[in-house]
């Protein structure tokens, strides 16, 4: 299964990647802004989202929205 960005670069365990979209955080008032780096993310089973730690906060992102860096 190959996970790939919005650019359709490939994505693999321990990359980083930037937001291209502001996102509004689900549950919260908080919003990730456009720009933000996530470090050392990490697959899940589903080829259209990974989990990286965001501010603290082990989040799961759509790769649609995402870069790699």
């Amino acid at each position: 299964m190959d996970v790939k960005d919005s650019n359709g670069t490939i994505l693999a365990e321990g990359d980083s990647v930037k937001l291209i979209k502001d996102l509004k955080v689900r549950g919260s008032s908080s919003t990730l802004k456009r720009g933000t780096v996530v470090k050392n993310i990490r697959l899940t089973e589903d080829f259209e989202e990974i989990e990286g730690r965001v501010e603290k906060t082990v989040m799961v992102l759509k790769t649609m929205f995402l870069q790699k860096v």
